[in-house]
């Protein structure tokens, strides 16, 4: 048996390249998009990753005035409901989720409900009791409302938590929630930042639930929090 990392009360997970893999149908949509606003799609791709469209948009075509604005998220949106090839769990992820108490873990995203719903369902992954989407919150990562608000939902604090991130803002909101962080996945970025407290998937993960919360069993070192000498 690994090291047991916890006592914890409860699980937050982000969902795109956490749980489930869709990247491929996040870039087919991007890239067509950015060619259609003359956008340099790897730029457009490097900022949105962990990031809702909302604030990619924001960011890169600040001059749209509010209606203009509304039809472009639709336009992204509508496509993007309509590309789930290639997404799938994250190995093992499944059996994780369905391992943990309903009432014990979130799903909080950057994608918009319609879209992470449809995810979810193409996945073949459980749909939580509480899923807080783009449109849930005022400011989208690496802003912590969101893993704040999924805690409270929960009946606990941010600081009781264990976040499971993928991408730098995902990240950054979970460390400046007060959460401890797990990285998913081999992202270069987070990769080199975060060499220590990670796991490649959910295969050599399991948790058990005990009196006193959640305890993660880790099949591999990893650190139960990111302490100042893992962030340089």
């Amino acid at each position: 048996m690994g090291k047991l990392l916890g006592p914890y009360q409860a699980f937050h997970f982000d969902m795109d390249g956490t749980l489930l893999t869709s990247r491929p149908a996040i870039e087919r949509v991007w890239n067509a998009y950015s060619a259609r606003w003359r956008l340099d799609p790897s730029g457009v791709s490097n900022y949105l990753h962990g990031r809702r469209a909302t604030d990619a948009m924001d960011h890169f075509l600040p001059h749209l005035d509010p209606h203009q604005r509304t039809c472009e998220i639709e336009w992204v949106e509508s496509r993007e409901l309509q590309d789930t090839e290639g997404v799938v769990e994250i190995p093992g992820a499944r059996d994780f989720l369905n391992s943990l108490p309903p009432d014990r873990w979130a799903i909080v995203t950057s994608a918009a409900r319609r879209l992470a719903t449809c995810r979810i369902k193409a996945a073949d992954l459980p749909m939580p009791a509480i899923l807080l989407a783009a449109e849930d919150v005022r400011h989208g990562k690496p802003d912590p409302s969101g893993y704040r608000r999924a805690a409270t939902l929960l009946g606990t604090s941010a600081e009781q938590c264990l976040v499971f991130e993928d991408a730098q803002a995902g990240i950054n909101a979970g460390l400046a929630a007060g959460a401890d962080v797990l990285v998913i996945g081999d992202d270069p970025g987070s990769r080199a930042l975060f060499p220590k407290a990670r796991a490649a998937s959910f295969t050599k993960l399991s948790a058990e639930h005990r009196t006193d919360g959640l305890r993660l069993i880790s099949g591999q070192p990893v650190k139960r929090e990111f302490q100042q000498q893992d962030v340089g």
